[in-house]
């Protein structure tokens, strides 16, 4: 009896959590399906990106409020006037979603090399924002080389500089790399936290791994000026972003 108590229990949690990603799921598509046609159009000339970038935070309120993810967004203080780096933990793929609801100013990412084998994603990274190697060192730097140059045209850069997803919300170390950009370009970083995203989406199997709807905890911190760091500075700064993010998560 105990025994048919613990299977109905646990497939009772498996049949909703897979539903509800089948929804979530389709909800992306369809909306990528749809909109698709305009961002085509919209990222052939360089000159339209902010439209595209536009239509980019509609659609991610889109994949996120409709399957019921309300994101809640905490800004201590203004966002830079100028270009900065954002730099964030990366526990979730709903992270990439809500960053574009919580930075409304245009921003480039650099994502991982493979998103080029995903046919429909593909055209976001033509040209507007940056594919990182990290199997090649010239991938890698030619990417840095990419988005210093971004940087000098006055865009902003997003990165996560775990360089992966923990499943588990766990911050892993951070890479070097961010943190060498802003001070090789001096300009600020603003770090951000993703509280629990990692609980509504999370990664690590379809049937195993959690999903739901909920509240989506977002923390944007105050930038750090990096005006006059040397590489002298970078393990401290590197140390610094970390810890301000490793506070909130500690604090959920």
């Amino acid at each position: 009896m105990k025994y048919l108590y613990r299977m109905f229990s646990h497939y009772a949690g498996i049949i909703p959590r897979a539903l509800w990603k089948i929804f979530f799921i389709l909800n992306f598509v369809i909306g990528l399906i749809i909109l698709y046609p305009v961002f085509f159009i919209l990222l052939i000339p360089k000159s339209r990106y902010n439209a595209a970038f536009s239509l980019m935070r509609f659609w991610a309120h889109w994949v996120a409020i409709i399957p019921g993810i309300i994101p809640r967004v905490t800004r201590k203080s203004a966002l830079p006037d100028g270009p900065c780096i954002y730099v964030a933990n990366h526990a979730s793929y709903l992270d990439i979603v809500l960053s574009y609801v919580a930075i409304p100013n245009y921003f480039v990412y650099m994502g991982k090399a493979e998103i080029d084998k995903a046919p429909l994603l593909r055209i976001f990274f033509r040209d507007m924002n940056i594919y990182v190697d990290r199997k090649s060192r010239a991938g890698s730097y030619a990417a840095f080389v990419a988005a210093g140059k971004k940087l000098t045209m006055g865009e902003s850069v997003f990165i996560y500089p775990e360089g992966t997803i923990e499943s588990k919300g766990q911050l892993k170390p951070f890479k070097n790399g961010a943190f060498r950009m802003a001070i090789e370009n001096q300009v600020p970083i603003v770090p951000i936290t993703f509280k629990n995203n990692w609980k509504l989406l999370q990664n690590g199997g379809f049937f195993k791994a959690s999903g739901r709807p909920g509240i989506a905890e977002i923390i944007v911190h105050e930038p750090i000026e990096t005006r006059g760091m040397t590489e002298a500075d970078l393990v401290s700064l590197r140390h610094q972003v970390r810890e301000i993010i490793a506070a909130d998560l500690k604090s959920r």
